[in-house]
C-alpha cells in the first residue's frame, strides 16, 4: 500500500473550520498560535469565528486554509499515524502545494503562512474588481475548450484555469471573454457555469500577482523534501529544491493540473490518500478521477477518532 497526503486549496473555507482541532489537539492549537504570530493577526479568531465576509477575503481565505491544512497534519503526527504510515508523495490544489511543501519539509509553516498571505493579496490586487471573471465548463473535451477559449478571446484573455476532473475544467479570464466562451460552450452541448470569486485566477491576467510573489520568495529558504511533491504546472513529482520558487511562480498565471496530478500519483503506486484539512473537496475530485483511489478526510477530532480505529487508514 502507499499512500499520497492531498491538500485543499480555495473554496474549503467555512466559519467555524478548525476549532475542533484547537481545542482537542496540542500539535495543532500551536499551529494556530504559530500562524497568528506569523501574521501579526488573530487568524484563528477569524477561522473559528468569522465574520464570513473576511474570511472569503482571498488574503485570509488562503493562510487560512492552509492553516487548517498543517494544524490536521501536526494533529495527525501526534496521533502516530503518520510514523506507522507515511506518506510516499504529497500534492495540493492551488495553494494546497505550500501546504504539500510543508508536509515535506522543504518550506517552514511560518514562511509559508506569510506567503500566502500575500499571494492572496497580491491575486485579488492583480485585476480591478468586475475586470475578470471565471466559469466552471463540464462535459467537453479539453481540447474542444482550448479552441473555443481561443475563438472567445477576440483580443482578450481567457483559457482553461483548473482541470479538476470528472470532466469539469474551469475558465478564467476577461469578463466579457469568460461569458462569450460560456456561451460558446452552451452552444457545443456542455454545461457552463459562472463562479462566485473575487478574480480570475490561474491565467495570464495575474502577472502581476506572479511578479509580486517572486519578490517575496527571493529571501526564503527551500530546504530538501523528504518526500516528492506533485506540482501544479507539471503534473510530475518535484524533489529538486532549486526548482520550487519558479513552479510556485509559474502557477500564479498556470492552470492547475489536478486531474493529471491524481493520475501522476496512482501512476507512481499509490493506493490511498489523506486529505488533510477542512472539508472533502478533493476526495470529490478524486473520486471522479481514480475510482479505485481510496481517500480518508482528515480535518476534525471526529475524522481522527475514525481513522485511529481499526478501519482507519
Amino acid at each position: 500500500m502507499s499512500r499520497a497526503y492531498l491538500f485543499p486549496g480555495q473554496g474549503s473555507q467555512q466559519v467555524g473550520m478548525g476549532r475542533g482541532l484547537y481545542d482537542s489537539s496540542a500539535a495543532a492549537r500551536a499551529i494556530f498560535d504559530e500562524a497568528d504570530a506569523a501574521l501579526g493577526m488573530s487568524l484563528s479568531t477569524l477561522c473559528f469565528e468569522g465574520p464570513e465576509d473576511q474570511l472569503v477575503l482571498t488574503a485570509n481565505t488562503q493562510p487560512a486554509i492552509l492553516t487548517c491544512s498543517i494544524a490536521a497534519l501536526a494533529a495527525l503526527r501526534e496521533a502516530g499515524l503518520e510514523a506507522s504510515d507515511p506518506p510516499s508523495v504529497v500534492l495540493g490544489h492551488s495553494l494546497g502545494e505550500f501546504s504539500a511543501l510543508v508536509a515535506a519539509g522543504a518550506l517552514s509553516f511560518a514562511d509559508a503562512v506569510r506567503l500566502v498571505r500575500l499571494r492572496g493579496q497580491a491575486m485579488q490586487d492583480a485585476v480591478p474588481a468586475g475586470t475578470g471573471a471565471m466559469a466552471a465548463v463540464i462535459g467537453l473535451p479539453l481540447a474542444e475548450l482550448e479552441a473555443l477559449c481561443a475563438e472567445a478571446a477576440e483580443g482578450e484573455i481567457v483559457s482553461p484555469a483548473n482541470e479538476n476532473g470528472g470532466g469539469q475544467i474551469v475558465v478564467a479570464g476577461h469578463a466579457a471573454a469568460v461569458d462569450r466562451l460560456v456561451a460558446l460552450a452552451k452552444s457545443r452541448k456542455g454545461r457552463a457555469v459562472p463562479l462566485k470569486v473575487s478574480a480570475p485566477f490561474h491565467c495570464a491576467l495575474m502577472a502581476p500577482a506572479a511578479e509580486r510573489l517572486a519578490a517575496a520568495l527571493a529571501d526564503v529558504r527551500i530546504g530538501a523534501s523528504s518526500v516528492p511533491v506533485i506540482t501544479n504546472v507539471e503534473a510530475e513529482p518535484n524533489v529538486d529544491a532549486g526548482r520550487v520558487k519558479e513552479l510556485l511562480v509559474r502557477q500564479v498565471t498556470h492552470r492547475v493540473r489536478w486531474e493529471a496530478s491524481v493520475q501522476r500519483a496512482v501512476a507512481m503506486g499509490v493506493t490511498h490518500a489523506t486529505e488533510l484539512g477542512h472539508g472533502k473537496v478533493l476526495a470529490g475530485l478524486c473520486k471522479r478521477i481514480a475510482p479505485d483511489l481510496a481517500v480518508a478526510a482528515c480535518g476534525s477530532p471526529a475524522d481522527l477518532d475514525v481513522l485511529k480505529g481499526p478501519h482507519g487508514l
